[in-house]
């Protein structure tokens, strides 16, 4: 069955877009800051269980994501800062709360907040989808005093309706449909709603703790994935999302292939670094 959500186009057969000062290519990184329940069963694990039983606590997978909002957040934040580039981070609402120090950095240095709900649990499992968006939003918005204007439901997960109740909650954009390198906008009950490219495969979840690639991997994908739209968007806009969690790339062994990337990336003319809510801006500007 088509997608019900969009028309389908095929990419080359599209009237060309445009960005800001004729640019082939806007990167977008989307760094994922999340909190997991230690009350509860990890969202995802680096080591097995003993003995193949489930624990509680999980003390170790909860160090192990732990370590990222210690550790890794602020290792990518010093690699973003220095190349004056900002990014978006896809936020459990709950951070504001629990590690208010990492929104208040974010914001410094003029980072987007994009809801990734409340807590990491997938809508799918909530006893009320909307109670729990609008939760969200009314969290980000009462610490930052603006509220998120992009949606990334944790895990990318989605109901039937997730993308009607985000447009009526006043959602401007959604990024768990990682199906285009350019947007495009969704239909939706009533409002609007703009599909805006995010990815699994510059995604280190995939990368790492799935594939099992080497340390490098995510800069040699970059890399590559780069070239091809930076040779495309020479006819139209491309869109490259990156995404990173603070526990998977924020580690030592990782972060010097993260920063090769935004040194590769940057040796190009051509190249606009935007935020989720600015590729929004621009793409409803010109389509």
């Amino acid at each position: 069955m088509a997608n019900l959500r969009a028309d389908y186009v095929p990419l080359f057969e599209r009237k060309p877009l445009k960005l800001p000062g004729n640019a082939r290519v806007a990167v977008w990184p989307v760094i994922n800051v999340e909190e997991w329940d230690i009350n509860a069963p990890m969202a995802r694990t680096v080591l097995p269980p003993p003995q193949g039983v489930t624990v509680l606590p999980d003390i170790a997978n909860f160090g192990w994501f732990d370590y990222g909002l210690r550790v890794g957040f602020w290792r990518l934040k010093r690699v973003l800062d220095r190349h004056g580039i900002r990014a978006t981070v896809s936020l459990n609402a709950s951070i504001c709360h629990s590690y208010p120090q990492i929104v208040d950095a974010s914001l410094a240095s003029g980072w987007e907040m994009l809801g990734h709900g409340f807590i990491q649990r997938a809508l799918n499992v909530e006893t009320d989808e909307r109670e729990v968006i609008r939760r969200s939003i009314t969290t980000i918005k009462a610490y930052t005093g603006k509220a998120p204007r992009g949606w990334m439901g944790p895990g990318l997960a989605e109901t039937f309706h997730t993308p009607d109740i985000l447009a009526e909650e006043g959602i401007e954009y959604l990024c768990d449909w990682c199906n285009d390198d350019q947007p495009y906008r969704m239909k939706v009950a009533r409002g609007s709603l703009v599909s805006i490219p995010y990815t699994v495969e510059l995604n280190d979840i995939p990368i790492y703790l799935i594939q099992h690639h080497g340390s490098s991997e995510i800069f040699v994908r970059a890399r590559d994935h780069f070239d091809t739209l930076y040779e495309e968007g020479a006819e139209s806009a491309r869109i490259m999302a990156i995404s990173t969690h603070p526990y998977i790339t924020g580690v030592p062994h990782r972060i010097k292939y993260y920063n090769m990337i935004f040194n590769y990336i940057r040796q190009f003319a051509g190249v606009v670094f935007m935020t989720g809510g600015e590729i929004f801006d621009w793409y409803t500007s010109v389509a």
